[in-house]
């Protein structure tokens, strides 16, 4: 049966937050809130794990799973080919809601979809999501919501639709709202928006002038 935890009590928050680590080290599924909407996660080095992430939302391996991490250090073990620009980008924009295509290192044992040797990665602007993060490492996270649904802003629009699929809630409150981050490309030479988000294009191009729009 899923526990949820109160995340606004202090005591509940840090019963909460070692319930969820130690739920994901065992490969199971939490939902936690970002600073867009509330996510489902998994670690994203357990390949059961994200199948069964993949399996609660009824979404298949064509739309592979981002990955969240709780620091910019942790890029360095994760991708390859990252460029100056793209360093750039995180250094403006991270932790928010700006997610970066990036190369990941061949050598990493993950499955997060049929992603072609990316990922897609972000630090969300949100501290119970951060400090999760910070305890387990990286994890496969997705909108926590069936596909075709609407994205949840809450924790009880969540369970409602994952219910018992999900081992531990972490409910923060209300999210900030449904709209998504700005994806950019960052794999080839020029960066290139994916998805127009909650980052204006105006202000990626602040950081990198050349910064096109995929049609």
């Amino acid at each position: 049966m899923a526990r949820r935890y109160d995340c606004n009590d202090a005591t509940d928050r840090t019963t909460g937050l070692r319930e969820a680590a130690s739920a994901v080290r065992r490969g199971e599924l939490v939902v936690l809130p970002t600073d867009t909407v509330y996510g489902i996660g998994a670690d994203a080095f357990s390949s059961e794990g994200v199948a069964d992430l993949l399996d609660a939302k009824g979404r298949g391996r064509n739309m592979p799973t981002p990955v969240l991490i709780g620091s910019p250090n942790t890029l360095h073990g994760l991708v390859t080919d990252f460029s100056e620009q793209a360093w750039e980008l995180v250094d403006a924009f991270w932790p928010g809601a700006l997610t970066l295509v990036a190369k990941h290192q061949p050598s990493l044992q993950w499955d997060l979809g049929d992603t072609r040797g990316t990922v897609a990665v972000r630090m969300p602007l949100h501290p119970v999501a951060i400090e999760l993060l910070t305890e387990v490492g990286p994890m496969a996270v997705s909108s926590a919501n069936l596909t075709g649904h609407p994205s949840p802003e809450t924790c009880d629009a969540a369970q409602e639709m994952l219910g018992d699929s999900v081992s531990v809630y972490l409910d923060g409150g209300s999210t900030p709202g449904i709209v998504p981050s700005s994806i950019v490309d960052v794999t080839g030479r020029i960066p290139l928006l994916l998805r127009a988000g909650a980052i204006p294009v105006e202000e990626l191009r602040k950081v990198v002038p050349d910064l096109e729009v995929a049609n």
